[in-house]
């Protein structure tokens, strides 16, 4: 029997819900959603299936789903923030902010190579006790004093945990609020964003449970699996080092759900995630309030780090805190498009040009390849 689709879908934009229907269809999906803005006004809301793994709990229109690296995007939102206000320079020491960040050779490294991934500090050589995850000065004592994997700035690496920290740091020195407060009372709260870094448990009853990914064929296998075989590489300690973070169980836990975990944690409806992208692709203003400026916005997508990453060796173009098209990524349609997905599926994406703010949600972990979100941009592409 074919999944039942909760929602709106406007005219004209029904190759969406039809690519919708068919993820559900082919049985890639348990629960999800997508919701697409245009001029900050939905014009696709739609989910379906269920925020359980047993298959007894209906998603509902506020389900939130953990949503991994999809978080980086709204944790750089808020380094913008501070660029906007004139309190956080790019271009100067990440040290000028967070003096202990100068040890192990790391005096020089400036602020936009933290957001660009190429700072070398994607992973803790030394290994924490998994419970060192939800301490953040635990965490961030760790990185500062971790010596470079590379030079920094003569290459980049996904920093695919280590990012919420270091970035978050940074905020927190310069704002006086830790990450996930700074987020709520300056973004989310003023914009009603539907977004957490750092869930409360009052909002438990409405967290999708996460899914593990199916096995990957026998035989299978690329540069980053093998990578990840070695538990003291790189790529090993940048996942799994102090917790192994696409761990169902570890994910489904109360103490990940309330950590303040910038890279990897963010819990938000498909809603929540496309009204934040439909902010940045509209200006930046919502209702006479405004976030940030067009020109604080304009340096986003401008391409930062560009080839093969060190860190999963596969191919990645970023800008300030997010990621750019690709070949292989084809949200957005105009060249400005810029955003961030997140293990597992999920996406969230402005295309200033078309005024779009995109967002898709889900709680099945997807194989490889996942074409679940590319499917939904490109039946969106196609109505625009």
């Amino acid at each position: 029997m074919a999944e039942e689709i909760h929602g709106l879908c406007a005219p004209g934009f029904e190759a969406v819900r039809n690519a919708f229907a068919t993820n559900f269809e082919e049985g890639h999906e348990n629960g999800a959603a997508v919701t697409v803005t245009i001029d900050q006004e939905p014009v696709v809301e739609l989910w379906a299936g269920r925020r359980d793994v047993a298959g007894t709990l209906p998603w509902e229109r506020d389900t939130l789903a953990n949503v991994w690296s999809t978080t980086k995007g709204l944790t750089a939102i808020c380094a913008h923030v501070l660029v906007d206000r004139g309190q956080l320079d790019l271009d100067a020491p990440v040290a000028k902010y967070w003096p202990e960040f100068a040890q192990a050779g790391k005096a020089e490294i400036p602020v936009r190579w933290l957001l660009s991934h190429r700072a070398g500090v994607p992973a803790l050589r030394e290994t924490l006790p998994p419970h060192a995850a939800w301490d953040w000065d635990t965490m961030v004592e760790a990185l500062a004093a971790e010596e470079p994997w590379w030079v920094p700035g003569e290459s980049f690496g996904y920093h695919a945990v280590t990012f919420g920290w270091l970035v978050g740091e940074v905020i927190r020195r310069v704002s006086g609020k830790s990450l996930g407060t700074f987020f709520r009372e300056e973004v989310a709260e003023p914009f009603d964003i539907d977004f957490h870094i750092g869930l409360d448990a009052g909002d438990d009853s409405r967290v999708a449970e996460v899914a593990a990914a199916p096995p990957p064929p026998p035989g299978e296998t690329t540069p980053m699996t093998a990578a990840m075989e070695d538990p003291a590489s790189m790529a090993s300690l940048a996942f799994n080092n102090p917790v192994e973070i696409l761990n169902p169980e570890i994910v489904n836990s109360r103490d990940w759900r309330a950590a303040e975990l910038g890279a990897v944690n963010g819990h938000t409806t498909a809603t929540g995630l496309a009204r934040a992208y439909g902010l940045l692709a509209c200006g930046g203003e919502l209702n006479g309030v405004r976030l940030l400026r067009q020109e604080t916005i304009d340096q986003m997508y401008v391409e930062q780090s560009m080839g093969e990453n060190a860190v999963t060796m596969g191919p990645m173009r970023i800008g300030l805190g997010f990621m750019l098209p690709m070949e292989d990524n084809n949200y957005g349609r105009g060249p400005r498009a810029f955003g961030h997905p997140g293990a597992g599926g999920s996406l969230g994406y402005a295309d200033p040009d078309a005024r779009v703010g995109f967002g898709y949600v889900m709680n099945q972990m997807g194989a490889q390849p996942d074409t679940r979100s590319a499917s939904l941009v490109e039946a969106l592409n196609a109505s625009l």
